[in-house]
């Protein structure tokens, strides 16, 4: 499967030829721009040729985008549970300013609803920002699940020194939503009046509210901080607070049933907290 994507924001007005890769030379290509992008270790990097090889011949997904010739960006994901619905993305990367990782993800939906699968998943750093926004408001996606240290210590240029929490993003990808997000209409939450913050941002540091100045409250927000990598690089110990914070409080949240409903690029996160009759299950 092939496509000419055009108008996603590619730098020079330029298409960008998304397509499945297949031989080794192209799976080579996407390690080579995996390691521009992450800079692992040798022996610690996101995926291997001889990996991709393995799931594109099993009928898994690996594609990449290219821009004049050049790749720009791949991803690969495999079939997940539930059996015949679901597609795991594991990793996407793409160079910035192109385009390519829209682009890649549209093609990637375009791949699964083929096959008839209705879901894509996938995990991200919930201290990103951009990412935050990519995948809960441009692509509609829901974040569902907190995952504390989900990938143990990663040693990568963007990661070493942090813990490798995540949110895992579930794309319903016939959602109306959705189906917005695809047309180039981004999804943004409701922010209610009434909301109440349960973690805010003081001086570029994390300041939890006390939970019982919101014990009561149906929406919570949840800020994160404006550049987490830049944070990791200037001030670890200030990186690791944002990490420790988030996880109390978003994680604690979704652990207790609360379902995060969008990401404002203001407010963070915003939540929603079941009532009490839904605690109960009525």
């Amino acid at each position: 499967m092939s496509a000419l994507v055009t108008g996603v924001g590619t730098g020079d007005g330029g298409g960008l030829d998304v397509r499945e890769l297949r031989d080794v030379g192209e799976f080579e290509d996407a390690v080579r721009l995996f390691d521009a992008i992450w800079r692992p270790d040798p022996g610690n990097r996101p995926i291997t040729v001889e990996l991709m090889r393995a799931l594109s011949h099993a009928g898994n997904y690996v594609a990449g985008a290219y821009q004049g010739g050049r790749l720009a960006g791949a991803s690969v994901a495999f079939l997940a549970a539930p059996i015949g619905r679901a597609l795991h993305s594991h990793v996407t990367g793409a160079l910035p300013g192109r385009g390519a990782g829209l682009a890649l993800k549209l093609h990637q939906r375009a791949w699964a609803l083929e096959r008839g699968l209705d879901r894509v998943t996938w995990t991200y750093d919930p201290l990103v920002r951009r990412n935050a926004h990519f995948n809960l408001a441009k692509l509609g996606a829901h974040a569902e699940e907190y995952l504390p240290s989900f990938y143990g210590a990663m040693d990568d240029a963007i990661n070493a020194g942090d813990e490798s929490d995540r949110l895992l993003a579930v794309w319903h990808l016939s959602e109306p939503r959705v189906l917005a997000a695809a047309r180039g209409e981004p999804y943004v939450p409701e922010v209610p009046a009434d909301a109440v913050t349960g973690l805010a941002v003081l001086e570029g540091l994390p300041s939890p509210v006390p939970a019982g100045a919101w014990a009561g409250a149906r929406t919570v927000l949840v800020a994160v901080p404006e550049d987490v990598e830049a944070l990791r690089r200037a001030d670890p110990d200030a990186a690791r607070a944002w990490r420790h914070a988030v996880r109390e409080v978003l994680g604690g949240l979704l652990a207790e049933g609360a379902l995060v409903t969008g990401f404002d690029r203001r407010a963070g996160y915003v939540v929603e907290r079941p009532g009490p009759l839904e605690r109960l299950g009525s």
